[in-house]
């Protein structure tokens, strides 16, 4: 079953807090309730700090919130043990730390001397300012000219096999999801999916067309995602288990 097949209560966003300043420390709440006028239902989401949030309708009360946090304990327990165990990219990319490059985990290297300072991702080589410190603003700002370019001639090459009419693509520094579509056929990306795997690039791309049909996430849109991309489900599979190494 997929996030979007889920219960809303089994829900995750993105976000992180940071504690500033020196006072001491306070112990974080078990749970931070938070009022919605958009929200229909009592929710429970897990940021990826670990800090659980349960969204009250603008009908509810803080009461039935705490009473729905509990009925879903076990689930919210399970979660933060998943969590835990998740993989986690490198924070400093210098050289020989391993981040994940076109599906693989891959070693930056110094390449061959030459007149300016490259480092190696795989086969791919990289012109860097300095080989010392840490290398990730200048490499993700490779990554994101590479991603515009290759993001969207597959999204171009893919729609028309599908015969969708895509009346734009972009690909942009998403935070929280892998890609979106708007209603009169603009398709945005996450540049981050040069970093994954082919055929979950594709999947994520086939996914966002399919939207053009049916904008929603019910029984018909699955079918037609089905049958642009039957291995989607191993997709999914995969952004949920390694997701957290782009920081999704």
């Amino acid at each position: 079953m997929s996030e979007a097949e889920q219960p809303s209560f089994f829900d995750f966003f993105g976000g992180s807090n940071s504690d500033a300043g020196v006072e001491a420390p306070t112990e974080r709440p078990d749970v931070i309730f938070e009022r919605s006028a958009k929200a229909t239902r009592y929710r429970l989401t897990l940021k990826k700090d670990g800090t659980a949030v349960a969204i009250i309708p603008l009908r509810g009360s803080e009461r039935e919130a705490k009473a729905f946090v509990e009925e879903h304990r076990d689930w919210l327990e399970r979660a933060r043990e998943r969590q835990k165990h998740k993989p986690r990219g490198a924070t400093l990319w210098n050289l020989g730390a391993h981040v994940l490059w076109r599906g693989e985990m891959s070693e930056i290297r110094k390449a061959s001397d030459g007149e300016r300072p490259q480092v190696c991702i795989a086969s791919d080589v990289f012109r860097v300012l300095k080989l010392e410190g840490d290398l990730r603003p200048t490499l993700e700002a490779h990554f994101l000219r590479l991603s515009k370019a290759e993001l969207a001639a597959r999204t171009w090459e893919l729609a028309a096999i599908t015969g969708m009419a895509v009346s734009a693509v972009s690909v942009r520094n998403q935070r929280t999801r892998w890609g979106s579509c708007s209603a009169d056929g603009g398709i945005s990306l996450n540049w981050r999916l040069i970093q994954t795997p082919d055929f979950v690039r594709d999947y994520i791309i086939y996914h966002e067309l399919m939207h053009l049909k049916e904008m929603n996430h019910s029984d018909r849109f699955w079918a037609r995602v089905e049958e642009v991309c039957p291995d989607w489900r191993e997709a999914e599979k995969w952004l949920k288990r390694n997701g957290s190494l782009l920081g999704l």
